[in-house]
């Protein structure tokens, strides 16, 4: 099975932008930071997700994203579908081309496994996700670390200029 890291970055970037909505738009570059995903991936990623009406962005000091509608109604599905991705289970992509240009014997078993694996996403919300306590914990252990890094960083400031 294959969820490539399109998907994984796409569906990790929105469950952080669901995460984070309750404090206004979130800029790419604070999910960047937080996620360790580049912020010019990050575009691309967002660029689909907006063409697919998923989220919107807000322009001017304090702008960035916010999601499009409530996060009970966007389903994880729906975000890798955004950014042109499947769960495919199958080596030939699912074309059927799988034995020397033909369908292998396992071909249907394969594609039925990948629908199943649709269908189970599509049964997941992003406000199921933030309602995890394993995801709370470690979105609370990034933000504590994006916070501990940004005073150490303050802090070296501080001592510079003092010498």
């Amino acid at each position: 099975m294959r969820l490539t890291t399109k998907g994984r970055y796409a569906v990790t970037a929105m469950l952080d932008l669901a995460l984070h909505a309750k404090h206004g738009p979130v800029s790419l570059a604070d999910i960047s930071e937080r996620q360790g995903i580049s912020l010019s991936y990050l575009e691309q990623l967002f660029a689909k997700l907006r063409r697919s009406s998923l989220v919107s962005s807000v322009r001017g000091p304090g702008g960035g994203y916010q999601l499009s509608r409530g996060m009970e109604t966007i389903q994880v599905a729906q975000v890798i579908d955004a950014v042109n991705e499947s769960v495919d289970a199958t080596r030939c992509q699912g074309l059927g081309d799988c034995h020397a240009g033909d369908t292998c014997l396992t071909h249907h078993l394969w594609c039925d496994l990948s629908q199943q694996i649709h269908e189970f996403l599509s049964g997941i919300s992003l406000a199921d996700l933030v309602k995890r306590r394993d995801v709370q914990e470690v979105a609370q252990r990034q933000d504590l670390r994006r916070v501990a890094g940004r005073t150490a960083q303050l802090d070296k400031i501080e001592t510079s200029a003092v010498d």
